[in-house]
C-alpha cells in the first residue's frame, strides 16, 4: 500500500492529479473502488452479524446498494458529468455553489468535512479493534497506529490515484480471502449443508425472514448515501468519460449484491452454526449464551482457521476497513482545501504548492482522525452524528438542485441545517419511532417540508 502511495508521489503533477486522479481513469478501477469504498470494514462486519442474527435474509441490505448504485448512474451521473467536464469541479459543495451560492457551498463544505473526518475515525478505530482482538500481544493503541500510519501515509501522499489503485488491490484482497479462505474452510469446519440444515431453523435459509421495516430503514439510510457521498462525486470526476462512470456504477452495484452480499451473510450464518454447536465454548460463548451478532465472524475465523491462512484473511478484512477510511481521508481532504481554506484564502488550483499543501492537509486531517480514535470516543460519536446530519440534510437540496426550477438558497440553508438536525436529535433521544422506522426518514421528510415551506414564503413575498 506504501509503495503505490509513494509511485503515485512522484507522478502527481498537479491538484487535479492529486484530488481527481487526472480525471482519466476507467470504469473498472472506478467500480472497484466505489464498492470497495462503500461495503468497508462496518459492511463486511454488519453483514457477518446479519447472516448470525437472520441468515440469508440480510443480503437485502446490500440490495439497496445495488438500487442506489444504478438510479444514480441513470440519474445523477450524466448531470454531474456534464457539469464537471465544463466547470472542472473537485467536491460536492462544488455542486451545491453552481446551484445555489458560494454561502451554501461552505455550509454543505464544513458539514461534509466533519462527518467524513469522523467517519476515518470510526473505520480505524474498527480495524484496530479487530487487530487487537484477534492479536491479543498487540493493545488497541498500537493496533491503531499501525494501521492508521499506514492509511494516512499512502492517501496522503499519493491523493486519489492511490486510494483507487490501492482499493483495487484491497477488493482483490477481500474477495480472494472469502472465496479461496473463510467460506470454504468455514464451511468444511462446521460439518457442511446437513450441519446448517440440522441446526438452524428454515427461516435462515429463507429471504423473507425480514420485516418491511427494515427493509425501508436500509433503503432510506443508503440509498440517498449514493446521491450525497463526496467520496463517489469525487470518482465521477475522476472518470474519464460520462460513460465510464456510468459502467463502473452498474460494475459497483453488482459487486454490492449479489456477490458481496451473499458472501458477507453466508459466513455469518456459518458462524451461527457454529455457536450453536459449541465450537466457541473454550472462548467463553457457550452454545445457549448471550453473544453479540457482529462478534460471531471475527471468532469463527479465529476458531477454525491455521496459522497463516488466518492471517491472510484478517489482511482482507484489513483491506475492507482501510479501503473506506482512505476514501474517506481524501473526501474530507477535499472539503477542507476546496470548500474551506479555498473560499478563505483564494487558493490558485494549478500551482505545484497547492499540491504540496494539499498533500499536508490530507496528513494533517489523517493524524487529527487518529487522535480521535484513540482518546476521544465522545467525540467521535459526535461526529458520526454529523455523517446522519450530513446525509438527512443535503439529499433534499441535491434534488432540487438537480431537477427542480430556480433552487432556492434560503430554502437550501434551512432545510439542510433542520433536516439534519431532527435526524441527530431523534438519534440522541433514542425514542421510540412509528412503525419502528430510521431517524432518517423523519429527518429527510423534514427537510423537505423545510425547503418547500421556504420556498414558497419567498415565492409568496415576492409576488407580495
Amino acid at each position: 500500500m506504501l509503495g503505490v502511495g509513494i509511485y503515485f508521489f512522484k507522478k502527481n503533477k498537479n491538484v487535479e492529479d492529486y484530488y481527481v486522479g487526472g480525471r482519466s481513469l476507467g470504469s473498472w478501477h472506478i467500480g472497484l473502488s466505489v464498492v470497495a469504498t462503500d461495503v468497508g470494514g462496518g459492511f463486511s462486519i454488519g453483514l457477518g452479524g446479519l447472516g448470525f442474527a437472520i441468515g440469508l435474509a440480510g443480503s437485502w441490505m446490500l440490495f439497496t446498494g445495488l438500487i442506489g448504485a444504478w438510479l444514480s448512474a441513470i440519474f445523477l451521473i450524466p448531470i454531474i458529468s456534464k457539469i464537471s467536464v465544463k466547470h472542472n469541479f473537485f467536491t460536492l459543495p462544488q455542486i451545491f455553489e453552481y446551484f445555489y451560492n458560494s454561502k451554501v457551498a461552505m455550509i454543505a463544505g464544513i458539514i461534509s468535512a466533519i462527518g467524513y473526518i469522523g467517519f476515518t475515525s470510526s473505520q480505524l478505530l474498527a480495524g484496530a479493534k479487530l487487530a487487537s482482538a484477534t492479536f491479543v500481544e498487540i493493545d488497541l493503541v498500537t493496533a491503531l497506529i499501525i494501521m492508521g500510519v499506514i492509511a494516512v501515509v499512502y492517501t496522503g501522499i499519493g491523493g486519489l490515484k492511490a486510494v483507487i489503485y490501492t482499493d483495487t488491490i484491497q477488493w482483490i484482497i477481500l474477495m480472494s480471502g472469502l472465496i479461496l479462505i473463510g467460506i470454504p474452510i468455514a464451511y468444511n469446519a462446521i460439518g457442511g449443508f446437513d450441519a446448517i440444515r440440522s441446526t438452524l431453523g428454515g427461516e435462515f435459509l429463507s429471504f423473507s425472514n425480514i420485516t418491511w421495516q427494515q427493509i425501508v430503514n436500509w433503503g432510506i439510510t443508503i440509498i440517498p448515501i449514493w446521491f450525497v457521498g463526496m467520496t463517489l462525486y469525487q470518482r465521477i470526476f475522476a472518470s474519464r468519460s460520462e460513460k465510464e462512470a456510468k459502467k463502473a456504477w452498474f460494475i459497483a452495484g453488482l459487486f454490492e449484491w449479489p456477490i458481496m452480499a451473499f458472501m458477507g451473510v453466508t459466513l455469518g450464518l456459518f458462524s451461527r452454526v457454529a455457536f450453536e454447536n459449541g465450537m466457541f465454548a473454550e472462548l467463553g460463548y457457550a452454545a445457549g449464551s448471550v453473544m453479540d451478532a457482529e462478534m460471531g465472524l471475527p471468532i469463527l475465523l479465529n476458531t477454525v482457521l491455521p496459522v497463516g491462512l488466518l492471517g491472510i484473511m484478517l489482511s482482507a478484512y484489513f483491506s475492507a476497513i482501510l479501503s473506506t477510511a482512505d476514501s474517506c481521508l481524501m473526501a474530507a481532504s477535499g472539503n477542507v482545501q476546496t470548500d474551506i481554506l479555498g473560499k478563505l484564502f483564494n487558493f490558485k488550483t494549478d500551482t505545484k504548492s497547492h499540491l504540496r499543501s494539499s498533500q499536508f492537509i490530507t496528513i494533517g486531517i489523517g493524524v487529527l482522525a487518529l487522535l480521535l480514535a484513540s482518546v476521544m470516543t465522545n467525540v467521535l460519536e459526535l461526529m458520526l452524528y454529523s455523517y446522519a446530519f450530513m446525509v438527512s440534510g443535503l439529499f433534499v437540496p441535491i434534488l432540487v438542485g438537480l431537477y427542480g426550477s430556480k433552487p432556492n438558497p434560503n430554502a437550501a440553508i434551512a432545510a439542510m441545517i433542520l433536516g439534519g438536525s431532527t435526524t441527530v436529535a431523534l438519534v440522541i433521544a433514542n425514542i421510540k419511532l412509528p412503525f419502528d422506522l430510521d431517524a432518517n426518514i423523519f429527518g429527510i421528510l423534514t427537510s423537505a417540508i423545510i425547503y418547500f415551506g421556504v420556498d414558497s414564503l419567498y415565492k409568496n413575498n415576492n409576488e407580495k
